[in-house]
């Protein structure tokens, strides 16, 4: 590792310990010429799926997307910046364990459902809204009613079931 201060390619760990979830190790390292003091993170690198698309079309997974449709679903909901960060970690390591190397966008979106449904409630309203093309005020309600009544997950699913997916 080199050192960020002066180039220098030899350095020392100095302490090691996980981060986060567990998913990362925390290294503290010391130059060896200067004597200057830097943390590095080590990630595992996996490789998420490609994305099969509605229309057939193939592309690489987004994390970006992901985030920025979570994120667009809670937009202005009381929910914690951990508590999301930790859902989009879980819809990533469901991607990862399901061991495909390729995924349909159906699939990423009933991740992403489950998960909103746990966070918050208007924002899984509001994604289903987009994902499953409501036309009316008819499938707000159906959705909203079974989310009222403490519908389990797969409830709540049925609701929409004869709701064709647009992903």
């Amino acid at each position: 590792m080199y050192c960020p201060f002066c180039s220098e390619k030899d350095t020392r760990v100095i302490d090691s310990r996980l981060s986060g979830e567990g998913d990362s190790v925390r290294r503290r390292r010391e130059c060896v010429a200067c004597k200057e003091r830097f943390t590095t993170f080590e990630t595992a690198e996996l490789n998420l799926p490609r994305v099969i698309k509605s229309t057939g079309v193939r592309e690489p997974f987004w994390e970006e997307k992901l985030n920025a449709g979570v994120l667009r679903a809670l937009e202005k909901r009381p929910v914690e910046s951990d508590a999301i960060d930790a859902a989009i970690s879980r819809i990533k390591k469901s991607l990862l364990s399901m061991g495909e190397r390729e995924v349909s966008s159906l699939k990423i979106g009933e991740l992403v459902m489950d998960e909103l449904q746990n966070l918050d409630h208007v924002a899984y309203v509001r994604f289903a809204s987009v994902y499953k093309s409501f036309k009316d005020i008819k499938e707000f309600k159906q959705v909203i009613d079974a989310l009222e009544k403490g519908g389990s997950s797969e409830e709540v699913k049925n609701s929409l079931v004869n709701k064709p997916n647009k992903a």
